[in-house]
């Protein structure tokens, strides 16, 4: 190995090494929330394109679980939020952490991807731009991944909590 191969390899594992720290803090913080809450969840941390990810799950169904979701989602985000605030404090570095709760990112990353390739695919045959309906950073994220992979691009366009994604033409 060369010297610049021992460090980005180096550099690897430290990343790797620090998104798990976050992950175990992350995790003592919601198994906290957890017992406040009097709800069941099993906990499951991982990795996934370079962020920690959290996971609430439960045997039962998740039908407690869902309290933590709420509407659209609107408590997982706020969860999530304080939940990155917890790693924050605990190691002083700003987390990228992504927080599922009884599979609700999952379930809204597969019904995104798919919306997103269905715009593409509008767009192709039309050859006009689609506007889609305004929606989180994490649910444009995956619309522009979906566009990406169809081949085509996009751009989110407007304000906070209104902004959208455009699918555009080739």
């Amino acid at each position: 190995m060369t010297e610049g191969t021992t460090s980005a390899a180096t550099e690897g594992a430290d990343t790797l090494t620090r998104l798990e720290q976050e992950g175990e803090i992350a995790a003592d913080y919601l198994e906290g929330l957890l017992d406040i809450a009097d709800l069941d969840g099993d906990i499951d941390m991982d990795v996934e394109a370079d962020r920690a990810a959290v996971s609430i799950i439960s045997d039962a169904g998740g039908r407690d679980l869902q309290k933590l979701v709420g509407r659209d989602g609107e408590v997982l985000e706020a969860l999530q939020e304080l939940t990155r605030l917890a790693v924050h404090r605990e190691t002083g570095d700003r987390s990228r952490l992504m927080l599922d709760i009884a599979g609700y990112r999952a379930k809204k990353r597969a019904e995104l991807s798919e919306l997103g390739a269905k715009a593409a695919a509008e767009v192709r045959s039309t050859g006009e731009p689609v506007k889609l309906k305004p929606m989180t950073p994490f649910e444009r994220k995956v619309v522009h991944d979906a566009v990406k992979s169809a081949g085509l691009r996009s751009e989110s366009e407007g304000e906070e909590p209104q902004r959208f994604v455009v699918v555009l033409p080739a």
